[in-house]
């Protein structure tokens, strides 16, 4: 395929059920399956605190570059269509879940960022610019991108004080302790 005429995409990924760090990795995977679609880049995995509904585990985060002929909303379908095959159900807004995969940014074949409130998918992810969940990984993959109407991600990362994030490098895929989370200053 001509690299020309596809699109970047940014998802991230999160889960806190069901052995969080194999809900992540084998989405990664899963991802390359999809239709016309390349996994470029991806993080690695970090353990995030929770935010708004603090009762629940704690989750394991990724974000992957994809470069896809896909339409945003299409991308987005196959997105939606991959957590439910891994079981995921919306029964509480914010709520635990088995694997969450958000759509973050979209560049087209022209390099431009996509901008959109449309129903089936809203660009940038409306989320995106004040969690550490998505931005620290999508830091290790891409610092200087600039998010339409936010600034940029270097920048982003600095709003999120107080968010406790670890990145799991070199940790086994188990349990972690959480008294070694670091509170982003």
């Amino acid at each position: 395929m001509n690299p020309a005429d596809r699109a970047r995409a940014y998802v991230g990924l999160g889960s806190n059920l069901h052995d969080p760090v194999a809900q992540v990795q084998t989405a990664i995977g899963l991802l390359g399956d999809l239709p016309e679609t390349c996994v470029e880049l991806c993080s690695g995995l970090y353990r995030s605190a929770p935010v708004g509904m603090t009762n629940q585990p704690d989750f394991i985060n990724a974000v992957c570059q994809l470069s896809t002929r896909l339409a945003p909303a299409t991308l987005m379908g196959h997105l939606l269509a991959l957590e439910a095959g891994r079981g995921r159900v919306r029964a509480v807004p914010g709520g635990p879940r088995i694997l969450d995969l958000d759509l973050l940014l979209y560049f087209g074949p022209d390099g431009v960022q996509h901008v959109s409130r449309a129903a089936e998918v809203t660009l940038p992810h409306p989320r995106l610019h004040e969690r550490a969940c998505v931005l620290y990984p999508l830091h290790e993959i891409a610092p200087a991108l600039g998010i339409a109407g936010r600034g940029n991600v270097d920048d982003l990362m600095t709003k999120c004080c107080g968010q406790a994030i670890e990145r799991l490098a070199d940790k086994p895929a188990g349990p972690e302790d959480p008294a070694s989370f670091e509170r982003v200053q």
